[in-house]
């Protein structure tokens, strides 16, 4: 499969292909996504087929703008409050990394929705992700465009090596700005709370809309209410070991394994306590320790760690749990869980 570079022919194209029904993989400023059209059920399944996707998990629907969004939700069921809250996080925050569940509107099909009544929903901050959407039907559901529970794709070549030609079209946008996925927030209950930490940190929500309940690991079960919350997902084809950074500097270098650092600091300990050979490997998610730099790198060296031969195992060392860390660790502690 041939990468497409975005253009207006190519997003034309693209648009065309998810109206006949077909999938075409686009970027985002989180991960790439695998698009079909949400009104189409028939789309829809081929996502999960393509995948390998368990139909209990549902799926994301990204819009390009607001008037699309009571096409796919059914904001009458919402109370005045949750109406409020609803609309001062999409004035604040989107387009962004931010996925808002809300009552489903009988239009999406029930196979996007795994059968529950409600829908994520959410707005990429993405220009050629805009542009494909508005081209098409307005709505298109897009999981990340790899294997199901693998790692996710920052670039067109991840999707081309792990989806290669069972789709009909890859958008190559260039690197994932954030590289990972949107934050989760279900506005259907009692309580607003997280169900998947990602690229809106909880302190961005909580200053626009109050406190909110943070995601609990042992919330994860067989039938989740939105996507990434199984135990096992994120995983690469190597062993991956999660380690706090008191621990990782404690870990002696061994042939076969890889050390991913989240800064310079650690790394520097590590080297300094162990003193590894000149050929060991090792990679820092960010020098300095930003933490937008080292989100929008961990996909993208863990795939680097999958793709050497010589690497049997990963040692990873968890971020500061503030900000996109928490997101960071989330995927790095599923990612470990095999």
């Amino acid at each position: 499969m041939e990468l497409t570079p975005v253009t207006q022919a190519s997003l034309e194209k693209g648009a065309k292909i998810l109206l006949d029904g077909g999938l075409v993989a686009f970027p985002t400023e989180t991960v790439y996504g695998l698009g079909a059209d949400a009104f189409n059920p028939v789309a829809l399944s081929k996502i999960f087929e393509v995948k390998g996707r368990p139909h209990f998990d549902p799926l994301i629907i990204h819009i390009a703008n607001l008037e699309t969004l009571e096409k796919t939700a059914d904001l009458s069921k919402l109370n005045d409050d949750t109406k409020d809250k609803l609309f001062i996080l999409a004035k604040n925050l989107w387009p962004g990394p931010l996925s808002i569940i809300l009552p489903k509107n009988e239009k999406i099909p029930g196979i996007a929705t795994a059968g529950l009544p409600a829908v994520a929903i959410r707005f990429p901050d993405n220009t050629a992700a805009l542009k494909l959407i508005s081209l098409s039907s307005g709505a298109v559901a897009a999981p990340s465009a790899n294997p199901f529970g693998s790692l996710s794709p920052t670039r067109a070549e991840h999707v081309r090596d792990k989806l290669g030609s069972k789709i009909d079209m890859i958008l190559d946008g260039g690197s994932s700005r954030i590289g990972v996925e949107s934050t989760v927030l279900d506005l259907t209950g009692k309580e607003i709370k997280i169900l998947r930490p990602g690229g809106t940190p909880k302190e961005a929500i909580e200053k626009l809309i109050g406190t909110v309940l943070s995601y609990k690991e042992n919330d994860n079960s067989s039938t989740p209410s939105s996507p990434g919350q199984l135990k096992s997902h994120y995983a690469p084809g190597k062993a991956l070991s999660v380690f706090s950074k008191e621990e990782i500097i404690k870990k002696p270098y061994k042939a076969g394994v890889s050390f991913l650092f989240f800064d310079d600091c650690t790394k520097d300990a590590w080297q300094d306590l162990q003193k590894p050979p000149a050929a060991s490997v090792f990679k820092v998610l960010s020098k300095s320790g930003q933490m937008l730099e080292a989100a929008s790198r961990l996909f993208e060296i863990l795939h680097e760690f999958d793709n050497d031969a010589n690497i049997s195992c990963i040692f990873a060392q968890t971020a500061p749990q503030q900000g996109l860390g928490e997101a960071i660790n989330d995927r790095l502690l599923r990612g470990s869980q095999k």
